[in-house]
């Protein structure tokens, strides 16, 4: 059986809109490279830890509910 792809989504494009940040300040804020916060805007990320969820709805003033969602099936 392959591998079920999954299917949460990350809205970090939009929060980061909303609140006017770069994902560059996200970054130095969370303390996480870019690059991986590049992968998890655009759902490529296979995993996140609870230390870096926290540090981004930290950073950003949000709910994980506001950050992530998963799509139907």
């Amino acid at each position: 059986m392959p591998p079920q792809e999954h299917r949460v989504r990350v809205h970090l494009d939009r929060l980061l809109a909303e609140r006017g940040m770069t994902l560059s300040e996200l970054a130095a804020r969370v303390g996480v490279t870019v690059v991986n916060l590049s992968v998890l805007k655009n759902d490529r990320a296979k995993a996140i830890r609870f230390s870096t969820l926290t540090a981004l709805c930290r950073a950003l003033d949000c709910q994980p509910g506001d950050l992530l969602s998963v799509d139907p099936d």
